[in-house]
C-alpha cells in the first residue's frame, strides 16, 4: 500500500467499525483473530532514517540477496545475508520487487498519487551497475506483483488486477473479468491468485479483505477472510505470502496474521508496528521478513 493510501487508511480505521460477517453468500470470516502462539522477532535490517527509509516491499534475487523498495527515497536497495547494503538502484516510487523466470528483477514503479502513470521496470540484479528498463507502462498507482508458474505477471493497481504476458502485453480479457475494489497485495499458488483489498468508499467490499481468484476463471472472486484489529475495528491489509499452505498477511495495525485459505480461520502471529510487505527469509527457512513504515525490516519466526 502506498504511503498516501496508508495516510487515508489511518484516518478511515479510526472512524469506521465493521460487524462480524458469516462465511458464505459472498462474505468472509471476520471474527477477531486469536493468537497463534509467541513468535520470535528480531531486527534483520535497521533503518538509518526512520520513515524516510519506509520499506514498502521486497524481492529476492537468484543469489539470495534481498532487495528492499524504499518508496520515499525512490530507490531499491540490495542487502547481503548479513544485512549490509551492497547496491542501490534508482526507481521512482517503487513497490513490489519480484524475480522473473528470466532471472531479472521486475519492480513496480509509480506507487504514489504524485507519480502519475506508473508501470513495471526490470533490471539484471547481477550487473555491475543495474539499469532499469521499461517492461510495461500505463497503470494508475501500481503496487503489488506476483508471477505464476507460466511466467505471467499479476499487478495490482488503482483500477484492478492486471495480468501481463512474458512479452509485456496485457491479457485484457482477464483484467476485464476481475471485479475487486481496492486491490493491494497479490501472490499466486497453483491456480489460485490471492489478493488483499481495501475499499474505503461506501457500498463496496469492506477493508481488510483477503480474496481468492482463479487464474482460469478470474470472474469468480471468493472472499476468504475479513481482518479486524482492535475488537471490531477494520484493519487495512497490505501484502501477503504463501508459506506451508497458509497465507501470512501484513496489516496497518501492525499485525502479521496467518490465514487458512481453505477455512478462512485466522490467528495473529505478531502484533508490532505498522507493517508493509512480507516475504520468506532467504537465509532462514523458519522465518519471514516483514517491512515497516518506519523502515526497519523485521525477522519473524512463526510458531507451528
Amino acid at each position: 500500500m502506498s504511503s498516501f493510501r496508508r495516510c487515508v487508511a489511518h484516518v478511515a480505521v479510526g472512524a469506521a467499525l465493521v460487524t462480524t460477517a458469516a462465511l458464505g453468500n459472498g462474505t468472509a470470516n471476520a471474527a477477531p483473530a486469536s493468537n497463534c502462539g509467541r513468535a520470535g522477532q528480531d531486527v534483520a535490517i535497521r533503518s538509518s532514517v526512520p520513515l524516510l527509509d519506509w520499506s514498502e516491499n521486497f524481492g529476492i534475487d537468484a543469489d539470495g540477496a534481498l532487495w528492499v523498495s524504499r518508496v520515499l527515497r525512490g530507490e531499491v536497495q540490495r542487502y547481503d545475508r548479513d544485512g549490509r547494503l551492497t547496491a542501490t538502484v534508482e526507481v521512482a516510487a517503487p513497490g513490489a520487487v519480484r524475480l522473473g523466470p528470466d532471472g531479472l528483477l521486475y519492480v513496480v514503479t509509480g506507487n504514489s498519487p504524485l507519480a502519475g502513470s506508473g508501470g513495471i521496470v526490470r533490471f539484471d540484479p547481477a550487473a555491475a551497475n543495474p539499469t532499469p528498463t521499461p517492461f510495461a507502462t500505463g497503470f494508475p498507482q501500481p503496487n503489488g506483483a506476483a508471477f505464476d508458474a507460466d511466467g505471467n505477471l499479476y499487478v495490482t493497481t488503482a483500477n484492478g488486477v492486471h495480468r501481463l504476458r512474458a512479452d509485456g502485453s496485457e491479457d485484457m480479457d482477464w483484467w476485464a473479468a476481475v471485479s475487486i475494489d481496492g486491490p493491494n497485495g497479490v501472490v499466486v499458488s497453483g491456480d489460485s491468485v490471492y489478493v488483499t483489498a481495501n475499499h474505503v468508499a461506501g457500498g463496496g467490499a469492506p477493508v481488510g479483505r483477503v480474496l481468492r481468484l482463479s487464474r482460469s476463471n478470474p470472474a469468480q472472486a471468493t472472499p476468504i477472510a475479513d481482518l479486524t484489529s482492535f475488537g471490531a475495528l477494520p484493519d487495512f491489509v497490505d501484502d501477503l505470502v504463501v508459506r506451508d499452505g497458509d497465507l501470512y498477511v501484513t496489516t496497518l495495525a501492525g499485525h502479521l496474521v496467518r490465514v487458512d485459505p481453505t477455512t478462512g480461520a485466522t490467528c495473529t502471529v505478531l502484533a508490532t508496528q505498522p507493517l508493509t510487505a512480507v516475504v520468506a527469509d532467504p537465509t532462514d527457512s523458519s522465518a519471514l521478513l516483514a517491512g515497516s513504515e518506519e523502515g526497519t525490516v523485521l525477522r519473524i519466526r512463526p510458531v507451528g
